[in-house]
Protein backbone atom coordinates (compact mmCIF):
# COMPACT_ATOMS: atom_id res chain seq x y z
CA UNK A 1 0.00 0.00 0.00
CA UNK A 2 2.85 2.34 0.89
CA UNK A 3 4.50 1.75 -2.50
CA UNK A 4 1.20 2.51 -4.27
CA UNK A 5 0.82 5.76 -2.33
CA UNK A 6 4.37 6.82 -3.15
CA UNK A 7 3.85 5.96 -6.84
CA UNK A 8 0.64 7.98 -6.93
CA UNK A 9 2.42 10.90 -5.27
CA UNK A 10 5.23 10.71 -7.83
CA UNK A 11 2.75 10.67 -10.70
CA UNK A 12 0.93 13.67 -9.23
CA UNK A 13 4.22 15.56 -8.92
CA UNK A 14 5.16 14.76 -12.54
CA UNK A 15 1.72 15.88 -13.75
CA UNK A 16 2.03 19.13 -11.78
CA UNK A 17 5.48 19.85 -13.24
CA UNK A 18 4.30 19.16 -16.79
CA UNK A 19 1.27 21.41 -16.35
CA UNK A 20 2.96 24.38 -14.67
CA UNK A 21 6.50 23.92 -15.94
CA UNK A 22 9.06 25.88 -13.93
CA UNK A 23 6.33 27.54 -11.90
CA UNK A 24 6.04 24.23 -10.06
CA UNK A 25 9.60 24.79 -8.82
CA UNK A 26 9.50 26.68 -5.51
CA UNK A 27 12.66 28.73 -5.96
CA UNK A 28 11.93 29.77 -9.53
CA UNK A 29 8.36 30.62 -8.55
CA UNK A 30 9.63 32.94 -5.82
CA UNK A 31 12.06 34.65 -8.22
CA UNK A 32 9.37 35.00 -10.90
CA UNK A 33 6.77 36.39 -8.48
CA UNK A 34 9.15 38.95 -6.99
CA UNK A 35 10.44 40.12 -10.36
CA UNK A 36 6.95 40.34 -11.84
CA UNK A 37 5.84 42.66 -9.04
CA UNK A 38 9.07 44.67 -9.24
CA UNK A 39 8.80 45.14 -13.02
CA UNK A 40 5.26 46.47 -12.59
CA UNK A 41 6.58 48.99 -10.07
CA UNK A 42 9.41 50.00 -12.40
CA UNK A 43 6.90 50.53 -15.20
CA UNK A 44 4.94 52.86 -12.93
CA UNK A 45 8.12 54.76 -12.04
CA UNK A 46 9.00 55.29 -15.70
CA UNK A 47 5.86 57.46 -15.85
CA UNK A 48 5.83 58.86 -12.30
CA UNK A 49 9.47 60.02 -12.02
CA UNK A 50 9.39 62.48 -14.95
CA UNK A 51 5.93 63.63 -13.82
CA UNK A 52 7.32 64.53 -10.39
CA UNK A 53 10.00 66.60 -12.11
CA UNK A 54 7.62 68.34 -14.50
CA UNK A 55 4.45 68.75 -12.41
CA UNK A 56 5.81 69.10 -8.89
CA UNK A 57 9.12 70.88 -9.56
CA UNK A 58 8.33 72.62 -12.85
CA UNK A 59 11.26 71.07 -14.73
CA UNK A 60 11.84 72.12 -18.35
CA UNK A 61 13.15 70.17 -21.37
CA UNK A 62 16.81 70.37 -20.30
CA UNK A 63 16.08 69.11 -16.80
CA UNK A 64 13.92 66.30 -18.18
CA UNK A 65 16.73 65.28 -20.52
CA UNK A 66 19.23 65.28 -17.65
CA UNK A 67 16.88 63.08 -15.63
CA UNK A 68 16.67 60.53 -18.45
CA UNK A 69 20.44 60.64 -18.97
CA UNK A 70 21.04 60.07 -15.25
CA UNK A 71 19.22 56.73 -15.45
CA UNK A 72 21.39 55.42 -18.31
CA UNK A 73 24.75 57.04 -17.46
CA UNK A 74 25.77 54.33 -14.92
CA UNK A 75 25.90 51.75 -17.73
CA UNK A 76 28.67 53.76 -19.37
CA UNK A 77 30.54 54.38 -16.10
CA UNK A 78 30.39 51.02 -14.30
CA UNK A 79 28.88 48.60 -16.84
CA UNK A 80 32.15 46.76 -17.55
CA UNK A 81 33.62 46.44 -14.02
CA UNK A 82 30.19 45.53 -12.59
CA UNK A 83 30.43 42.08 -14.17
CA UNK A 84 33.74 41.43 -12.44
CA UNK A 85 32.58 42.63 -9.03
CA UNK A 86 29.38 40.60 -9.24
CA UNK A 87 31.37 37.46 -10.08
CA UNK A 88 33.37 37.80 -6.87
CA UNK A 89 30.45 37.66 -4.43
CA UNK A 90 27.07 36.02 -3.97
CA UNK A 91 24.84 36.99 -6.90
CA UNK A 92 21.75 36.55 -4.78
CA UNK A 93 23.19 38.89 -2.13
CA UNK A 94 23.93 41.50 -4.82
CA UNK A 95 20.34 41.32 -6.08
CA UNK A 96 18.95 41.67 -2.54
CA UNK A 97 21.23 44.62 -1.80
CA UNK A 98 20.28 46.38 -5.04
CA UNK A 99 16.58 45.90 -4.33
CA UNK A 100 16.94 47.34 -0.83
CA UNK A 101 18.92 50.32 -2.14
CA UNK A 102 16.33 50.99 -4.86
CA UNK A 103 13.48 50.80 -2.34
CA UNK A 104 15.16 53.36 -0.06
CA UNK A 105 16.02 55.67 -2.96
CA UNK A 106 12.53 55.79 -4.45
CA UNK A 107 10.85 56.06 -1.03
CA UNK A 108 13.01 59.12 -0.27
CA UNK A 109 11.23 61.15 -2.97
CA UNK A 110 7.69 61.17 -1.49
CA UNK A 111 9.13 61.55 2.01
CA UNK A 112 11.05 64.65 0.92
CA UNK A 113 7.91 65.90 -0.81
CA UNK A 114 5.85 65.53 2.36
CA UNK A 115 8.37 67.64 4.29
CA UNK A 116 8.57 70.22 1.49
CA UNK A 117 12.28 69.73 0.81
CA UNK A 118 12.18 67.88 -2.51
CA UNK A 119 14.50 69.34 -5.16
CA UNK A 120 15.50 68.54 -8.71
CA UNK A 121 19.00 67.76 -7.46
CA UNK A 122 17.59 64.99 -5.27
CA UNK A 123 15.66 63.56 -8.21
CA UNK A 124 18.85 63.49 -10.31
CA UNK A 125 20.77 61.76 -7.51
CA UNK A 126 17.96 59.21 -7.04
CA UNK A 127 17.83 58.50 -10.77
CA UNK A 128 21.60 58.08 -11.01
CA UNK A 129 22.00 55.86 -7.93
CA UNK A 130 18.98 53.77 -8.93
CA UNK A 131 20.65 53.38 -12.32
CA UNK A 132 23.83 52.13 -10.58
CA UNK A 133 21.76 49.63 -8.60
CA UNK A 134 20.10 48.51 -11.84
CA UNK A 135 23.49 47.88 -13.49
CA UNK A 136 24.65 45.59 -10.69
CA UNK A 137 21.27 43.91 -10.35
CA UNK A 138 21.06 43.09 -14.07
CA UNK A 139 24.61 41.71 -14.13
CA UNK A 140 23.82 39.44 -11.17
CA UNK A 141 20.35 38.54 -12.47
CA UNK A 142 21.68 37.36 -15.84
CA UNK A 143 24.20 35.08 -14.12
CA UNK A 144 21.86 33.88 -11.36
CA UNK A 145 19.13 32.15 -13.35
CA UNK A 146 21.46 29.31 -14.51
CA UNK A 147 21.98 28.50 -10.82
CA UNK A 148 18.25 27.92 -10.39
CA UNK A 149 17.33 26.00 -13.54
CA UNK A 150 19.01 23.43 -15.76
CA UNK A 151 20.40 24.54 -19.16
CA UNK A 152 17.63 22.85 -21.14
CA UNK A 153 15.01 24.88 -19.23
CA UNK A 154 16.63 28.29 -19.58
CA UNK A 155 14.44 29.28 -22.53
CA UNK A 156 11.32 28.43 -20.53
CA UNK A 157 12.62 30.36 -17.52
CA UNK A 158 13.59 33.43 -19.51
CA UNK A 159 10.32 33.30 -21.44
CA UNK A 160 8.28 33.34 -18.23
CA UNK A 161 10.35 36.14 -16.71
CA UNK A 162 10.33 38.22 -19.89
CA UNK A 163 6.63 37.54 -20.45
CA UNK A 164 5.71 38.93 -17.05
CA UNK A 165 8.03 41.91 -17.62
CA UNK A 166 6.25 42.69 -20.89
CA UNK A 167 2.86 42.24 -19.21
CA UNK A 168 3.98 44.81 -16.64
CA UNK A 169 4.73 47.22 -19.49
CA UNK A 170 1.18 46.68 -20.75
CA UNK A 171 -0.42 47.32 -17.36
CA UNK A 172 2.13 49.82 -16.04
CA UNK A 173 0.96 52.99 -17.84
CA UNK A 174 -2.62 52.37 -16.74
CA UNK A 175 -1.63 51.69 -13.13
CA UNK A 176 0.66 54.73 -13.19
CA UNK A 177 -2.09 56.95 -14.57
CA UNK A 178 -4.57 55.80 -11.92
CA UNK A 179 -2.03 56.21 -9.12
CA UNK A 180 -0.91 59.66 -10.25
CA UNK A 181 -4.49 60.81 -10.77
CA UNK A 182 -5.73 59.71 -7.34
CA UNK A 183 -2.67 59.92 -5.08
CA UNK A 184 -0.16 62.13 -6.90
CA UNK A 185 3.03 61.44 -8.85
CA UNK A 186 5.22 60.93 -5.77
CA UNK A 187 2.92 58.13 -4.61
CA UNK A 188 3.88 56.18 -7.72
CA UNK A 189 7.50 56.13 -6.55
CA UNK A 190 6.39 54.95 -3.12
CA UNK A 191 4.50 52.11 -4.81
CA UNK A 192 7.68 51.17 -6.70
CA UNK A 193 9.63 51.18 -3.42
CA UNK A 194 7.11 48.72 -2.00
CA UNK A 195 7.50 46.41 -5.03
CA UNK A 196 11.27 46.35 -4.50
CA UNK A 197 10.59 45.35 -0.89
CA UNK A 198 8.38 42.48 -2.10
CA UNK A 199 11.11 41.33 -4.51
CA UNK A 200 13.63 41.42 -1.64
CA UNK A 201 11.46 39.22 0.56
CA UNK A 202 10.94 36.63 -2.19
CA UNK A 203 14.70 36.46 -2.83
CA UNK A 204 15.36 35.95 0.88
CA UNK A 205 13.18 32.81 0.74
CA UNK A 206 15.01 31.40 -2.30
CA UNK A 207 17.40 28.68 -1.19
CA UNK A 208 21.03 29.80 -1.70
CA UNK A 209 22.84 27.95 -4.51
CA UNK A 210 26.13 29.82 -4.74
CA UNK A 211 29.37 28.56 -6.26
CA UNK A 212 31.75 29.60 -3.46
CA UNK A 213 34.80 28.11 -5.17
CA UNK A 214 34.05 30.00 -8.38
CA UNK A 215 33.60 33.27 -6.51
CA UNK A 216 36.96 32.79 -4.81
CA UNK A 217 38.61 32.13 -8.18
CA UNK A 218 37.09 35.27 -9.70
CA UNK A 219 38.30 37.34 -6.75
CA UNK A 220 41.90 36.35 -7.40
CA UNK A 221 42.68 38.40 -10.52
CA UNK A 222 43.11 42.16 -11.00
CA UNK A 223 40.01 44.08 -12.04
CA UNK A 224 41.44 45.31 -15.35
CA UNK A 225 42.65 41.85 -16.31
CA UNK A 226 39.28 40.25 -15.61
CA UNK A 227 37.42 42.94 -17.54
CA UNK A 228 39.76 42.34 -20.48
CA UNK A 229 39.23 38.56 -20.26
CA UNK A 230 35.46 38.91 -20.42
CA UNK A 231 35.68 41.35 -23.31
CA UNK A 232 38.16 39.15 -25.21
CA UNK A 233 35.97 36.07 -24.78
CA UNK A 234 32.88 37.88 -26.06
CA UNK A 235 34.61 39.45 -29.05
CA UNK A 236 36.49 36.27 -29.90
CA UNK A 237 33.42 34.03 -30.09
CA UNK A 238 31.53 34.25 -33.42
CA UNK A 239 28.13 33.61 -31.82
CA UNK A 240 28.43 36.04 -28.90
CA UNK A 241 30.10 38.69 -31.03
CA UNK A 242 27.37 38.77 -33.67
CA UNK A 243 24.54 38.61 -31.11
CA UNK A 244 26.02 41.50 -29.11
CA UNK A 245 26.41 43.54 -32.30
CA UNK A 246 22.77 42.81 -33.13
CA UNK A 247 21.61 43.93 -29.68
CA UNK A 248 23.60 47.17 -29.82
CA UNK A 249 22.41 48.01 -33.36
CA UNK A 250 18.79 47.07 -32.59
CA UNK A 251 18.75 49.30 -29.51
CA UNK A 252 20.10 52.17 -31.62
CA UNK A 253 17.21 51.78 -34.08
CA UNK A 254 14.61 51.22 -31.36
CA UNK A 255 15.59 54.30 -29.38
CA UNK A 256 15.97 56.29 -32.60
CA UNK A 257 12.31 55.93 -33.49
CA UNK A 258 11.09 56.00 -29.88
CA UNK A 259 12.75 59.40 -29.40
CA UNK A 260 10.32 60.91 -31.94
CA UNK A 261 7.53 58.37 -31.56
CA UNK A 262 5.11 60.48 -29.50
CA UNK A 263 5.55 63.54 -31.73
CA UNK A 264 5.06 61.39 -34.83
CA UNK A 265 1.86 59.85 -33.52
CA UNK A 266 0.36 63.17 -32.45
CA UNK A 267 1.49 65.43 -35.30
CA UNK A 268 1.71 63.09 -38.29
CA UNK A 269 -0.67 60.22 -37.48
CA UNK A 270 -3.32 62.40 -35.83
CA UNK A 271 -3.48 60.42 -32.59
CA UNK A 272 -5.05 62.20 -29.61
CA UNK A 273 -2.55 62.56 -26.74
CA UNK A 274 -4.77 60.51 -24.44
CA UNK A 275 -4.46 57.50 -26.76
CA UNK A 276 -0.66 57.45 -27.00
CA UNK A 277 -0.32 55.33 -23.84
CA UNK A 278 -2.81 52.79 -25.16
CA UNK A 279 -0.85 52.46 -28.40
CA UNK A 280 2.33 51.85 -26.39
CA UNK A 281 0.51 49.09 -24.49
CA UNK A 282 -0.34 47.36 -27.78
CA UNK A 283 3.37 47.22 -28.64
CA UNK A 284 4.17 45.86 -25.17
CA UNK A 285 1.49 43.19 -25.65
CA UNK A 286 3.48 42.11 -28.70
CA UNK A 287 6.34 41.50 -26.29
CA UNK A 288 4.14 39.18 -24.25
CA UNK A 289 3.32 37.21 -27.41
CA UNK A 290 6.99 37.01 -28.34
CA UNK A 291 7.90 35.61 -24.94
CA UNK A 292 5.08 33.06 -25.06
CA UNK A 293 6.12 31.91 -28.53
CA UNK A 294 9.80 31.38 -27.70
CA UNK A 295 9.63 27.91 -26.17
CA UNK A 296 7.13 26.24 -28.58
CA UNK A 297 8.79 27.72 -31.69
CA UNK A 298 12.25 26.60 -30.57
CA UNK A 299 10.94 23.11 -29.93
CA UNK A 300 9.35 22.90 -33.35
CA UNK A 301 11.94 24.71 -35.48
CA UNK A 302 15.13 24.52 -33.44
CA UNK A 303 16.58 27.47 -31.54
CA UNK A 304 18.90 28.70 -34.30
CA UNK A 305 16.42 28.16 -37.11
CA UNK A 306 13.66 29.77 -35.05
CA UNK A 307 15.73 32.94 -34.58
CA UNK A 308 16.57 33.02 -38.31
CA UNK A 309 12.96 32.67 -39.39
CA UNK A 310 11.65 35.21 -36.87
CA UNK A 311 14.29 37.79 -37.78
CA UNK A 312 13.59 37.49 -41.51
CA UNK A 313 9.82 37.35 -41.11
CA UNK A 314 9.47 40.20 -38.62
CA UNK A 315 11.89 42.74 -40.16
CA UNK A 316 9.50 44.07 -42.86
CA UNK A 317 6.70 44.76 -40.37
CA UNK A 318 8.58 47.63 -38.76
CA UNK A 319 8.33 49.49 -42.07
CA UNK A 320 4.55 49.67 -41.62
CA UNK A 321 4.96 52.17 -38.79
CA UNK A 322 6.04 55.21 -40.87
CA UNK A 323 2.98 54.61 -43.10
CA UNK A 324 0.62 55.47 -40.25
CA UNK A 325 -1.96 58.16 -41.06
CA UNK A 326 -5.00 59.71 -39.36
CA UNK A 327 -8.03 57.44 -39.07
CA UNK A 328 -7.79 53.78 -40.15
CA UNK A 329 -4.16 54.31 -41.15
CA UNK A 330 -3.14 54.02 -37.51
CA UNK A 331 -3.78 50.27 -37.80
CA UNK A 332 -0.57 50.03 -39.84
CA UNK A 333 1.38 51.44 -36.90
CA UNK A 334 -0.32 49.10 -34.42
CA UNK A 335 0.40 45.98 -36.50
CA UNK A 336 3.97 47.03 -37.23
CA UNK A 337 4.85 47.85 -33.63
CA UNK A 338 3.17 44.75 -32.21
CA UNK A 339 4.91 42.31 -34.57
CA UNK A 340 8.28 44.06 -34.35
CA UNK A 341 8.33 44.09 -30.53
CA UNK A 342 7.22 40.45 -30.51
CA UNK A 343 10.22 39.55 -32.67
CA UNK A 344 12.66 41.55 -30.55
CA UNK A 345 11.47 39.93 -27.33
CA UNK A 346 11.53 36.46 -28.90
CA UNK A 347 15.18 36.97 -29.84
CA UNK A 348 15.98 38.41 -26.41
CA UNK A 349 14.63 35.28 -24.73
CA UNK A 350 16.37 32.78 -27.01
CA UNK A 351 19.70 34.56 -27.37
CA UNK A 352 19.81 35.48 -23.67
CA UNK A 353 19.20 31.83 -22.75
CA UNK A 354 21.92 30.76 -25.16
CA UNK A 355 24.42 33.16 -23.58
CA UNK A 356 23.63 31.82 -20.12
CA UNK A 357 24.13 28.17 -21.10
CA UNK A 358 27.03 28.72 -23.51
CA UNK A 359 29.29 31.03 -21.49
CA UNK A 360 31.48 29.31 -18.87
CA UNK A 361 30.28 30.13 -15.35
CA UNK A 362 33.64 31.70 -14.52
CA UNK A 363 32.98 34.36 -17.16
CA UNK A 364 29.19 34.60 -17.19
CA UNK A 365 28.70 37.73 -15.09
CA UNK A 366 31.52 39.49 -16.98
CA UNK A 367 30.24 38.50 -20.42
CA UNK A 368 26.66 39.41 -19.47
CA UNK A 369 27.71 42.82 -18.14
CA UNK A 370 29.91 43.49 -21.18
CA UNK A 371 27.08 42.58 -23.54
CA UNK A 372 24.62 44.79 -21.67
CA UNK A 373 27.19 47.60 -21.61
CA UNK A 374 27.42 47.48 -25.42
CA UNK A 375 23.64 47.26 -25.77
CA UNK A 376 22.93 50.16 -23.42
CA UNK A 377 25.70 52.40 -24.76
CA UNK A 378 23.81 52.81 -28.05
CA UNK A 379 20.56 53.87 -26.38
CA UNK A 380 21.42 57.57 -25.88
CA UNK A 381 23.18 57.63 -29.25
CA UNK A 382 20.07 56.31 -30.99
CA UNK A 383 17.87 58.84 -29.23
CA UNK A 384 20.14 61.70 -30.30
CA UNK A 385 20.26 60.39 -33.88
CA UNK A 386 16.48 60.06 -34.09
CA UNK A 387 15.96 63.58 -32.82
CA UNK A 388 18.64 64.95 -35.17
CA UNK A 389 17.17 63.29 -38.26
CA UNK A 390 13.70 64.54 -37.32
CA UNK A 391 14.99 68.08 -36.91
CA UNK A 392 16.63 68.04 -40.36
CA UNK A 393 14.34 65.83 -42.46
CA UNK A 394 11.06 65.72 -40.53
CA UNK A 395 9.28 63.26 -38.24
CA UNK A 396 8.08 60.79 -40.89
CA UNK A 397 11.52 60.69 -42.51
CA UNK A 398 13.09 59.96 -39.12
CA UNK A 399 10.67 57.06 -38.64
CA UNK A 400 11.60 55.67 -42.06
CA UNK A 401 15.32 55.94 -41.36
CA UNK A 402 15.19 54.35 -37.93
CA UNK A 403 12.74 51.54 -38.71
CA UNK A 404 14.76 50.84 -41.87
CA UNK A 405 17.93 50.51 -39.79
CA UNK A 406 16.05 48.26 -37.39
CA UNK A 407 14.96 46.02 -40.27
CA UNK A 408 18.56 45.73 -41.48
CA UNK A 409 19.70 44.81 -37.95
CA UNK A 410 17.89 41.51 -38.34
CA UNK A 411 20.56 40.43 -40.82
CA UNK A 412 23.46 40.83 -38.36
CA UNK A 413 23.01 37.54 -36.44
CA UNK A 414 23.04 35.76 -39.81
CA UNK A 415 26.68 36.81 -40.23
CA UNK A 416 27.63 34.03 -37.83
CA UNK A 417 27.39 30.23 -37.57
CA UNK A 418 23.69 30.81 -36.77
CA UNK A 419 22.91 30.80 -40.49
CA UNK A 420 23.92 27.14 -40.99
CA UNK A 421 22.74 25.26 -37.86
CA UNK A 422 19.36 24.11 -36.60
CA UNK A 423 20.15 24.37 -32.90
CA UNK A 424 22.32 26.81 -31.01
CA UNK A 425 25.18 25.03 -29.18
CA UNK A 426 24.44 23.63 -25.76
CA UNK A 427 26.97 23.41 -22.99
CA UNK A 428 29.84 25.74 -22.31
CA UNK A 429 32.26 27.06 -24.90
CA UNK A 430 35.92 26.23 -24.41
CA UNK A 431 38.07 28.93 -22.83
CA UNK A 432 41.33 29.26 -24.72
CA UNK A 433 44.01 30.37 -22.32
CA UNK A 434 46.42 33.00 -23.70
CA UNK A 435 49.91 31.72 -24.47
CA UNK A 436 52.45 32.78 -21.90
CA UNK A 437 55.92 33.79 -23.00
CA UNK A 438 58.81 31.90 -21.47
Amino acid sequence: MTADVELAADRAAVELRSRWGLLADRDFRLLWAGESVSKLGSSVTSVALPLVAVVTLGAGPIASGLLTAAVWLPWLLVGLPAGVWVGRVSRRAVMIGCNVASAVLFASVPVAGWFGVLTLAQLLVVAFLAGVASVFFEAAYAAYLPQLVTPERLIEGNAKLEGSAQAARVAGPGVAGLTVQTLGAAAGLLADAMTFAVATVTLLFVRPREDVEQAATNAAGPLRTQVREGLAFLLGDPYLRSFTLYGAAANFGLMGYQAVNVLFLVREAGVAPGWVGGIASVAAFGGVLGALAARPLCRRLGSARGVRIVLLAVAPFGLLMPLAAPGPGIVLYLVGSLVMVAGVVFCNVVLGSFRQSYTPSALLSRVAATSMFANHATIPLGALAGGGVAAVLGLRAAMWVMTGLLALCGLLPLVSPLRTVRELPTGHAVIIEPRRET
